[in-house]
């Protein structure tokens, strides 16, 4: 992956055909920039869902706030206890630390989202090994054993098993 940062200012540039891709099919991810790249100001990526597809099962971050911007398509996104649908091309949402989300493109609709944290948290490693148990490289457990490193803190939601489910 090349990184292009501008050393008097500190200016990150990734270019597309550059970005590190995981996945195949209906789920793809596009790493764009890290904690480590970004001096810890922010994680960056995309995610492009075929419609129907989970993204994220319900988790929360103690430190950082997740932002989701609609490239294409639409989003379903859980927070708190509501699930919100950003339905259009340039929908913005931002969740809080400590708030409990998860994401996945509603039925009927392919989901093409920037998501951004901030301040910036490890998220390429979580990535690369959530990419390895889906090809079946790596254990599930894992993922639960990795919760603290990642502070990504999986939980149980009624709210969005039932909006799923519906």
């Amino acid at each position: 992956m090349s990184y292009i940062q501008a050393d008097s200012q500190g200016a990150v540039h990734v270019r597309f055909a550059d970005a590190e891709t995981l996945g195949e099919g209906p789920i793809k991810m596009t790493l764009y920039a890290d904690y480590e790249t970004t001096g810890g100001a922010v994680s960056a990526n995309r995610a492009t869902m075929a419609a129907g597809r989970d993204g994220a099962a319900p988790h929360f971050h103690t430190k950082s706030s997740e932002l989701f911007f609609v490239v294409e398509g639409s989003l379903q996104v859980l927070a708190g206890d509501d699930v919100i649908t950003a339905a259009n091309k340039g929908d913005f949402l931002v969740v809080p630390p400590k708030m409990p989300h998860a994401f996945a493109a509603p039925e009927g609709s392919p989901a093409d989202v920037l998501i951004v944290f901030t301040p910036g948290l490890e998220r390429f490693d979580y990535f690369r090994l959530l990419d390895r148990v889906a090809h079946g490289q790596a254990d599930p457990q894992e993922i639960l054993d990795s919760q603290e490193r990642f502070d990504n803190h999986f939980l149980d939601s009624p709210a969005w098993r039932a909006a799923r489910s519906a």
